[in-house]
């Protein structure tokens, strides 16, 4: 019999609906490489904490839902944290959703190694892929890491003609360069597999986890952005023939 395989989790979400398309079972995973400044999930990067779940335990419970996820064309969507450093729970529960035809998303900033991928991309639908910066001294300066694993993955995920949406948090101050938001609309226009960029805007929604954690919010004081300028983030994407939204 084969060895059910566990993770950690921090929390799930039953009745998701801005996790990809359609009604989604959210599981939010624990631990994450990157220390993004702006991360509303600050309570997730301990690797050590969350919840110990097996995918059988798992999927019981997403099969409660399947029949609203199923109405409504939504599915299981794996986020965090950063999914990717259990690469092998994430393959093993998506290719069980794929036995009961679920369909299946990844949300992940990218930082993944191409070869522990690989077991889980086959049985991935779609790719929510959080691409934070484009100057690599920029992403380094707001994520902790360089985006050279990010990119590569990117491109990795074109090869396979994985369904891709690009995730990009607009943040006044640091992500929102007119030359920055161009080399994205290059850097995705290149790639065939990607169906739209969302222009995500920066919020402070998360910045309590931080005090709760008796932590200093790095972005203490940097607004939100205005609506000209998501208008003018769309509309450069746009320029570069990109479905934005």
């Amino acid at each position: 019999m084969k060895m059910d395989i566990k993770g950690r989790i921090h929390s799930v979400e039953t009745m998701g609906t801005v996790d990809g398309p359609g009604i989604r079972y959210v599981v939010f995973m624990q631990g994450c490489p990157l220390r993004c400044k702006y991360c509303h999930n600050r309570d997730t990067w301990n690797m050590s904490q969350g919840r110990i779940i097996s995918v059988y335990e798992l999927m019981e419970d997403i099969l409660k839902y399947k029949d609203f996820m199923k109405y409504s064309g939504g599915g299981v969507t794996l986020t965090g944290g950063e999914p990717t450093l259990q690469w092998r729970f994430i393959a093993e529960l998506f290719r069980r959703c794929k036995e009961e035809d679920i369909h299946t998303a990844l949300d992940t900033s990218g930082f993944v190694d191409i070869n522990k991928a690989d077991a889980f991309l086959s049985y991935t639908d779609l790719v929510l892929l959080d691409i934070k910066e484009m100057d690599p001294l920029k992403h380094k300066n707001l994520t902790g890491v360089a985006n050279d694993k990010i990119l590569a993955f990117a491109y990795h995920l074109d090869k396979l003609h994985i369904t891709t949406w690009v995730r990009y948090v607009l943040v006044p101050g640091y992500t929102d360069a007119a030359e920055d938001i161009h080399a994205l609309g290059r850097f995705v226009s290149q790639l065939s597999n990607v169906e739209l960029v969302e222009v995500l805007p920066y919020h402070t929604m998360g910045a309590y986890k931080w005090e709760q954690l008796c932590l200093d919010y790095p972005l203490e004081g940097v607004p939100i952005p205005s609506d000209e300028q998501i208008e003018t983030v769309k509309r450069i994407l746009s320029s570069y023939g990109i479905k934005v939204r």
